[in-house]
Formats: structure tokens, C-alpha cells, sequence
């Protein structure tokens, strides 16, 4: 994809590993084998190193945790999963960009070879991508700051 690697020799990888997101329940019988979801706020709040942090790097922290939540005991997720992670978590920063060329070219990325496993490090370049394209930031650079 973009040619990244989480195993850079030097750096030490840390996982906020929480139970997955909720799923549909299949069946009353299934419905006690299932973790019950801990939300994103509290997983947050259990930060001790965010507690003092800036709103980016809790935003960031938050785009962390949705992607751990998601990821499978490696930290890796299918193509499949985070086409629908960035279409479900994200829908804001996609909605309104199926028409435009990147947008179609990185989802159909995401389709080709859907059981290949990406990493933390893709998985932000594409969520980067598609925001840095997307509507929402064209409205976000409009807004008046004031001092």
C-alpha cells in the first residue's frame, strides 16, 4: 500500500489492547459468551498520560483506541475490516467522496485482496488520506478562528 513497516528497528510497539467493538448478538444462548464493550471515553480516561493532554492528542488517542478495538490479537486488521472501520467510525470525513477519483482508488485498494492484513501505521495513512481529501476538512479550514 504505502510502503510503511511497523517493524522499524529502535522502536518498541505498545497496544491498549480492549475487547472488540460490540457485534450483533446471534442468539440469546451466544449472548453470555460476549465481552461487553468498554467505551471509547472511559478507555480515554484510564490514560493517565492524557489526562493532562491536549485535545489532539486525545483525538489521537481516540483514532488509536477505535483502531485497537478493532484489530485482531496481532494488531492487524483485514482490508474488509478497516473499508468498513473507516466507513463506519469515520462516516463524517467520507461521506460525499465516493465521486472523487482518490477516494475510489483507495477504497478499491481496501477491496482487492480483502483478507490481507494492514497494520496501525496504513490503516492512519488512509484514515490521513481521506481526511486531508474530504469535504469536511474544506469546511474546517473555513471556520473563523478567533483570538
Amino acid at each position: 500500500m504505502c510502503g510503511c513497516r511497523s517493524s522499524v528497528p529502535g522502536t518498541v510497539q505498545y497496544s491498549v489492547k480492549q475487547p472488540a467493538l460490540a457485534l450483533p448478538k446471534k442468539s440469546p444462548s451466544a449472548a453470555g459468551d460476549m465481552p461487553k464493550r468498554i467505551p471509547i471515553a472511559k478507555q480515554l480516561a484510564s490514560i493517565k498520560a492524557l489526562r493532562k493532554g491536549s485535545d489532539l492528542e486525545k483525538a489521537f488517542a481516540t483514532a488509536a483506541l477505535v483502531y485497537n478495538n478493532s484489530a485482531d490479537p496481532e494488531g492487524k486488521l483485514s482490508k474488509a475490516e478497516a473499508k468498513s472501520l473507516l466507513q463506519t467510525q469515520f462516516l463524517s470525513f467520507m461521506q460525499g467522496q465516493e465521486s472523487k477519483p482518490k477516494y475510489q482508488e483507495i477504497i478499491s485498494a481496501l477491496d482487492e485482496e480483502s483478507e490481507n492484513k494492514i497494520d496501525f501505521e496504513d490503516f492512519m495513512i488512509l484514515l490521513v488520506s481521506l481526511a486531508l481529501m474530504s469535504d469536511l476538512l474544506r469546511e474546517i479550514r473555513n471556520v473563523k478562528t478567533t483570538k
